[in-house]
């Protein structure tokens, strides 16, 4: 698909891997939408691309129904989705003192990780089913999941249960929306210099970085974005999860 002049949405858009991303998009010619609730820093970086901010909590039903009609009225009709928006706050099953884990908080992850996806990836299909053919397809959704959906680390059962979630969905949805050439792929990213990992001291970075065989570094939002480029440029790649993780496979902790 030519990016030039086609519509995306990027959501989780105004910060590290969507921002990565919906920077490539736009330097290729995409008219592009950030879905996000950091208003602040949306707005910013929207100008900075020439692109359009949109607030929206991605769980929100009525809420992604009416971005989706804001972003379309400024950019037209999408034709790409890339869902990075999401949270991971660590919290054990049962903390040292004995506690379990607030169902309030692990329903939280699910909620934004998961259903979130979800949501605007079903909103998005259903637009683009009505959309005249380019080519072969009619649109393409990458998801963004995680290796903790594989091998998830201690703190991590809602986390690794979320982005397990939306690796199990790919391909039903894939196939789902084959019939209406719609493509969705997800992505499992390792260790990348988000924002939340380059707030860590430097030889934090380094001794996580030092973890993946090669390269052993931390994986930079400009290298997911080129697996957002590949899989939007190659019609072959669909109901796929790819690991983009240096081969790393993580420890119990």
């Amino acid at each position: 698909m030519n990016l030039q002049d086609t519509a995306a949405i990027v959501t989780g858009g105004a910060s590290g891997l969507g921002a990565a991303t919906a920077r490539l998009l736009a330097s290729k010619g995409a008219r592009v939408a950030l879905f996000d609730l950091n208003e602040a820093l949306g707005m910013a970086f929207a100008s900075e691309i020439g692109g359009v901010f949109v607030k929206v909590n991605v769980a929100d039903e009525d809420g992604v129904a009416a971005a989706l009609d804001e972003a379309e009225a400024v950019n037209g009709k999408a034709r790409i989705l890339v869902n990075c928006a999401g949270i991971g706050p660590p919290a054990k099953a049962v903390d040292r003192h004995g506690n379990p884990q607030s169902l309030a908080d692990f329903t939280r992850i699910v909620t934004v990780n998961l259903i979130g996806s979800f949501n605007v990836a079903s909103k998005f299909a259903a637009r683009a089913m009505a959309l005249d053919p380019v080519g072969e397809e009619r649109g393409v959704i990458v998801n963004t999941a995680s290796v903790a959906a594989f091998d998830g680390q201690i703190g991590q059962p809602a986390y690794g249960a979320s982005k397990a979630g939306i690796v199990g969905m790919t391909l039903p949805l894939a196939r789902e929306f084959a019939q209406s050439a719609i493509r969705v792929v997800t992505i499992a990213p390792g260790l990348f210099l988000t924002p939340l990992l380059a707030s860590l001291p430097q030889e934090a970075q380094d001794s996580l970085g030092a973890q993946v065989p090669f390269p052993s570094r931390l994986g930079h939002p400009d290298e997911y974005a080129a697996m957002v480029d590949a899989i939007i440029a190659n019609p072959m790649l669909n109901g796929e999860t790819i690991r983009l993780d240096g081969a790393i496979r993580m420890t119990p902790r």
